[in-house]
Order: C-alpha cells, then structure tokens, then sequence
C-alpha cells in the first residue's frame, strides 16, 4: 500500500520501522527476538505454502475452472487471502525467517504486494505504532468509541490509498486486456475475495479482538482473545482472533505457533509493548 501521511514514522524508538529486536529489550525490559524453536526453514516452507496455495486458487479461478468453478472458490480464495495477509504479518515480526532478516523481508513483501498491493515501509511504521500503544491514542488501528463501521471506515481510510487503487486497477486491466480474464472471473476471485478478507481481517483480527470488554481491559496489551475453538479460531482469522492477545504478549510467535501458547494452559510471556522489527 502506498502511505497516506498520517502513517509516517515517528521519532519514537518503539515506533520506528527499523527497530532492533535489542533496541526493543532495551526499551520494554523483555526479549522480543523470534524464537529460535521456530526455526527460518519451516517458517519459510509454511510461508511459501500458504502463497503457493493463493496462486493456485487465483489461477484456478482466473484461467482454468468454468465460471461456476470459480465462484464455488470464493469461500476458499477469500481464507487465503486472509491467510496471504497473515504471512505478510509475520513477516513484520520477522517470524517467518528469524535470523534470515533479508529473506523474511523479502517474503513479506511479496506478501504484501500479492495482497493488495501494500508497501511493506509503511505497514511496518504503522503496526509498530499499534504494538506500542494499541487501543489507545497513537493507534493508528484504533477508532475511539468503538462503533463497528465507523470504526470499519476509519480503519480503510488510513490504509487505503489512491494510489494503491491505481496500482490495482492497472493490474486488473492487464488480466483483463492483455492475460484474457473474463471480468466476471475477475470480480469473483480476485476482488470478492480481497474486499471479504479485507473485512473479515477487521472484525476478527482488530474489532472483536481490540473493542473494551465491560470494566475495560484488564492488562497493557488492551487485547483480547476470542472464546473459540482451535478449529474455528484458525477459520476465521488465523488464530490472530482466537488467539489474539497471546499475540500481543509475544508478537515474534508465528500464526502456527500462536494455538500451542495459550494463556489458558498457563504458559507466561514477556511484556511486548514495543516492536520486534526485523531488517535487510
């Protein structure tokens, strides 16, 4: 996405988007580094799967099903694009290749990009700004008063921009005019599916998951879980609803990881207030 001007860094060390994981220790108290126990090849091989499994549905769906075919693939295109997203997310965390900063930069972006067109500088300045202070002044993830599509509204206009929808709209001329797409094919897996990922991101991953419960929230992380299955929890947003605040207290934990590091089961975690930005 290209960067509307509300989203530029500030000079705030927790903030930047090039954060050190030892900058981040420095400044939170608590080692924000990704788990070695992760390890970059499976992080990598399950990144590359899940975009590799993106671009056979789209492919599917654009070049080789008939059009009924194609429209039975909006349930499954619209959970990748969500999954693409969540790869992309990771990759913020340097989660998707700890210890490769190039190479897990390098995924991300093409995450990113694939997506909807999203520049990676941008996105990581604004989730460092919602890392340090999410739900809260400075978030640029937040609306206050919490009203679902005032909050949906805001949310697009901080990062939607005009000139993403440029680059979107030369790409689908392109699959039209020059690659043969149908138009129908091309709203029904390539744009249904990124505006209901779009907005399934939203309720799942910021609005239930960052909305104030009764009494408010009970920690700094203003986070929380979803009561939902391990099935469900993975269905609706990647396990970043389902397991949300589990995020929050230790963002270098990958989606994959996320449903094994439960509050419930008693596991403990470092104050992750700031962000573990990755470099190359």
């Amino acid at each position: 996405m290209i960067a509307r001007d509300d989203l530029r860094p500030t000079r705030h060390a927790a903030t930047r988007p090039d954060l050190r994981p030892h900058e981040s220790h420095a400044a939170t108290g608590a080692d924000l580094r990704p788990h070695a126990a992760t390890g970059a090849g499976r992080g990598v091989v399950i990144a590359l799967a899940v975009i590799g499994a993106w671009l056979a549905v789209e492919i599917a769906g654009l070049f080789l099903l008939p059009l009924a075919g194609a429209l039975a693939l909006i349930p499954l295109a619209t959970f990748l694009y969500v999954g693409l997203f969540i790869t992309a997310h990771d990759a913020l965390h340097g989660a998707v290749a700890p210890g490769r900063p190039r190479l897990n930069r390098f995924i991300g972006r093409v995450a990113l990009w694939l997506y909807a067109a999203f520049g990676e500088r941008a996105l990581r300045s604004a989730h460092a700004r919602h890392h340090a202070t999410p739900a809260a002044e400075g978030d640029p993830d937040y609306a206050h008063g919490e009203r679902y599509l005032p909050w949906l509204a805001t949310f697009a206009s901080r990062y939607l921009s005009l000139g993403q929808l440029v680059v979107l709209a030369v790409e689908g001329n392109i699959l039209i005019h020059l690659a043969g797409v149908q138009p129908a094919r091309l709203i029904a897996i390539w744009i249904v599916p990124a505006v209901a990922s779009a907005v399934q991101l939203f309720t799942f991953g910021t609005y239930l998951p960052h909305r104030a419960p009764p009494g408010g929230h009970p920690d700094a992380h203003r986070a929380r879980s979803l009561a939902l299955s391990s099935a469900w929890s993975f269905l609706t947003c990647w396990h970043f609803g389902g397991r949300h605040h589990e995020h929050h207290a230790d963002p270098s934990r990958p989606w994959w990881r996320l449903d094994r590091s439960t509050d419930q089961r008693g596991d403990t975690f470092p104050d992750a207030s700031g962000f573990p930005g990755s470099h190359g």
